[in-house]
């Protein structure tokens, strides 16, 4: 990791020492995602509940800008103003370099319309099979890790050549045992363990941002 990030990452473990044994699988989630951003991948998500607003939380992190303003380049500002659009520098300056990012969990039209016609636990299955390409990345949020319409997704995540990281709760669940990263919070309660994906998320969303676009300068 460059300064920043790694700096970042060491905050959030002294303030979160119950995370400290975690630190290897988080450094190795920022790497994956990282190389996936960086290779023309996206990032999807999905979770229930209180794990499915973590998902929209992580999309809003990484699609704007989250500790760094993200300016757009010199480029883009370029193929902005050559569309002809009225006012391109004030355009420019509205918009942020953004990681691609989608959370399955806001769908609602097809959710709902796949759930009634065909099967509830293949909802985010389905999703990932449209939307996934090899050197994707899936984003799995289970306290237990036994969500069924988690697990499928990662199934179907694995299927399509994508790489998974899981947040789960102590125990990992189904999900673990399929995952190539298992981010276990050190808990089974589960409020407990979505207050601990709060700082593992925020730290990876930070991480990745930093590494990818850190030489932009703080908001």
């Amino acid at each position: 990791m460059n300064g920043k990030a790694e700096q970042l990452l060491q905050t959030v473990l002294r303030d979160n020492p119950a995370l400290l044994p975690l630190e290897p699988e988080l450094r190795r989630a920022v790497e994956i995602a990282c190389d996936s951003f960086q290779n023309g991948g996206k990032l999807l998500c999905c979770g229930n509940g209180g794990s499915a607003a973590d998902s929209e939380h992580i999309v809003g992190e990484l699609m704007k800008g989250f500790l760094l303003k993200r300016p757009l380049t010199n480029s883009e500002r370029e193929a902005i103003a050559q569309t002809g659009c009225p006012e391109p520098e004030a355009f420019a300056d509205h918009l942020q370099r953004g990681l691609p990012a989608i959370s399955l969990v806001s769908q609602s039209g097809l959710f709902t319309a796949f759930c009634n016609d065909v099967d509830p636990a293949m909802v985010f299955a389905q999703q990932v099979f449209a939307y996934g390409n090899p050197g994707d990345l899936l984003i799995g949020l289970s306290t237990s890790g036994n969500s069924e319409n988690v697990v499928r997704a990662a199934y179907a995540a694995k299927a399509r050549g994508m790489k998974v990281i899981a947040f789960t709760g102590e125990a990992g669940g189904k999900l673990a045992s399929i995952a190539d990263i298992t981010l276990r919070a050190p808990t089974r309660e589960t409020y407990r363990v979505q207050e601990f994906h709060l700082p593992l998320y925020h730290a990876f969303c930070g991480c990745v941002e930093l590494q990818i676009f850190g030489d932009m300068g703080q908001k």
